[in-house]
């Protein structure tokens, strides 16, 4: 246990453990056991079982003695306490016979520890009987006691460190005392010592008992929403179909409320700034009414970017979208390269077998549609591509502006010059006003506006769709029995259900409305404030600068919005392409098993076909041969009707038989052979 038992909240939580664990052990014994509709596991029959709960009961009841001894009960009590200890740990050693499961290590421990604790026992036995003036009784429980010890210190090689020196300490503590009681009741008290059959068994004193988990006995009471368990693992499990539509609505409301209503909302926004910046707003009325120091508007924006650390969140950014873009790169590659590598194999079969036997659909055949896919991929990344140039080269123009901003107010100070104050006529001062007036009205139309979007979004968030579509599906069941419910059958369902987003939509109209309203005054406005203030340049240098800040800080905000539009579209573009690799991968897989399998094809009717040729040429030969011994055959026979050489009349003198000659040997005759 990991429990820390030197303070009491620790022992008190330990003790608590092994009793619930001893009840875990219980349930599995007595209820889910007996319920199985297979054999258990070895290691789950009774006597194991038995012998786990007792061993954490012996534990449990352990930390108990530890506890009494630590507060200091009196003898009495803690021999008791120890009495059930040994008790316990007899139980298990007994049950852990019985089992083939438990190791023989395990019954050694839990012996050694049973006459630890009855050894323990007798020794605060013995203390009791010197304090109650017992001491003949105190000299037999000594015995007895250092026995046990002796007993338990028989299976030192199954204890470990602390234990056995627990063992030592008590033993070298009971022959200490043994000595001393035998040596006072010998020569002083002279009482007689009883043997061990006539000592009185020790009281026990257990305290603890098997708890089984409400977690475990009761589960479904601590399920659900607000229960310590929380809802059931499978409550939101529905039906394919249902499934497959409470996606189709998901994405049809986040098309609704995000390309439609908050872009158009970000649109006007968008529109409103450029307008600013036109004007040149709020730089110049900035300008006019505070010629030294830093506006307190541009003293929020700095902080707002210090705090969200600046250029380098954006730099941050930068590198996180070029990784997602790189694993997408990656996987896209790697799917690319599987149905090139394929081609390229159906290409070589087609060269090696001729098109005549090789006559399977090409690979961009067989495969319209991952060609056609990765032709759509291709040009996602090229417009990813020019977005992100497009956001580095705006970031590269603004960096210098951006790190100002994230700077300290004296880096700021120094960039904005100062100006003299300006002459401020009535009619200047009244121009001022309004302009400035309008000002407000735009910065609480983008505070109104802003706030919208996020109530959008969190009540797009919040639209749980599943209810109301298990209760469309089990209209739909009783309405159609015997027709398979689909995803085309919610239709009706879903633009009911997005029309909760009219209202959202129509509002759009009257933002537009009143920020053409407020524009149309900002620029009359800023109109009459030129012509009261012509002629005067003593603030033009602060102005620009003034300005060019304001800008900066709307372009670090544009940047911002547009990394994590880019970070969510390479996000997305990561699941699609994974599963295009995927689909390339056992595209190209299944072509070359098919391959394999039309080579091994053509190389058997080819074997075949030589086969065939050889056995034609075979019994060519043999009936050739037949016919030419046949042929001598007859030919035989008829020289067989003849004599064999013909018998002719002597014609004119014999020939006469040649003279042999005897000649010598010469070495210059050369010798010839035959």
């Amino acid at each position: 246990m990991s429990a820390n038992r030197s303070s009491p909240e620790g022992l008190k939580s330990a003790c608590n453990l092994f009793c619930l664990a001893a009840g875990v052990i219980s349930h599995i014994r007595t209820e889910v056991v007996p319920e199985m509709r297979s054999t258990p596991p070895e290691d789950m029959d009774t006597m194991t079982l038995e012998s786990l709960e007792y061993l954490m009961l012996a534990q449990s009841q352990e930390l108990f003695w530890q506890k009494a001894v630590k507060d200091g009960l009196k003898d009495a009590t803690i021999a008791k306490l120890a009495a059930k200890v040994s008790d316990l740990y007899s139980e298990a050693q007994d049950y852990g016979v019985k089992s083939d499961s438990i190791s023989s290590e395990w019954i050694h421990h839990m012996s050694a520890k049973h006459h630890h604790f009855a050894a323990a026992a007798q020794f605060r036995a013995a203390c009791d009987c010197l304090e109650k003036r017992k001491y003949g009784e105190e000299v037999a429980r000594l015995r007895d006691s250092l026995i046990c010890v002796n007993e338990a210190l028989k299976e030192a090689r199954y204890l470990n460190k602390v234990v056995l020196s627990d063992l030592n300490g008590l033993k070298n503590k009971v022959s200490e005392d043994l000595k001393t009681a035998e040596k006072d009741n010998d020569t002083i008290y002279l009482l007689p010592v009883p043997p061990k059959s006539d000592l009185k068994t020790l009281d026990r004193a257990s305290m603890v008992a098997s708890k089984v988990p409400p977690e475990v006995s009761d589960p479904l009471s601590m399920l659900g929403e607000n229960s310590e368990l929380g809802r059931p693992l499978f409550s939101k499990l529905v039906p394919y179909s249902v499934h497959v539509a409470a996606s189709i609505y998901a994405d049809r409301r986040d098309r609704l409320v995000n390309n439609t209503i908050i872009d158009e909302l970000e649109s006007l926004t968008a529109k409103l700034h450029d307008l600013l910046q036109s004007l040149n707003l709020p730089g110049s009325l900035q300008a006019l009414e505070k010629p030294l120091g830093l506006p307190p508007t541009l003293i929020s924006h700095a902080e707002e970017i210090r705090q969200q650390d600046g250029i380098n969140r954006l730099q941050r950014s930068m590198a996180e979208t070029e990784k997602l873009k790189a694993g997408d790169k990656a996987a896209y590659e790697e799917a690319v390269e599987n149905l090139r590598a394929e081609a390229a194999e159906d290409e070589q079969a087609r060269r090696k077998h001729g098109t005549d036997r090789w006559n399977r659909p090409k690979s961009s055949e067989a495969a319209a549609q991952l060609y056609s896919q990765n032709k759509e991929i291709d040009g996602y990344f090229k417009t990813a591509g020019n977005s992100d140039s497009l956001v580095r080269e705006k970031l590269k123009q603004h960096e210098h502006l951006i790190r100002l901003l994230s700077g300290t107010d004296r880096d700021l100070e120094d960039f904005v010059p100062s100006s003299r104050r300006a002459t401020m006529t009535a009619k200047l001062e009244r121009e001022a006003s309004k302009l400035r007036s309008c000002l407000n009205e735009v910065n609480r139309l983008e505070s109104r506006r802003k706030r919208k979007i996020e109530n959008l979004k969190a009540k797009a968030k919040a639209d749980d769709v599943n209810p109301d579509l298990l209760k469309e599906a089990a209209r739909l069941e009783r309405e159609y029995p015997m027709q398979a419910i689909e995803a085309v059958q919610f239709e009706d369902f879903f633009e009911t259900r997005l029309q909760r987003y009219d209202t959202d939509h129509a509002t759009n109209k009257e933002e537009q409305e009143e920020q053409d309203d407020i524009s149309t005054r900002l620029q009359h406005a800023n109109t009459a404030f030129l012509d009261a203030r012509r002629g005067d340049t003593s603030t033009r240098e602060r102005e620009q600068a003034l300005q060019s800040l304001e800008n900066a800080y709307y372009k670090y905000k544009e940047i911002i919005s547009n990394l994590d539009v880019g970070r969510k579209f390479y996000n997305d573009l990561a699941k699609m392409v994974a599963r295009y690799r995927d689909d390339c991968r056992t595209f190209a897989y299944q072509r070359r098993a098919d391959l394999r399998a039309r080579e091994s094809d053509l190389v058997s009717q080819l074997s075949g076909l030589n086969l065939s040729n050889n056995s034609h040429y075979n019994n060519s030969s043999s009936s050739s041969s037949q016919q030419q011994s046949h042929l001598l055959q007859q030919e035989r026979q008829s020289q067989g009707q003849q004599p064999p050489y013909a018998v002719r009349p002597p014609q004119g003198e014999p020939l006469a038989a040649p003279t042999p000659t005897r000649t010598t040997w010469d070495p210059n005759m050369g010798i010839k052979f035959g």
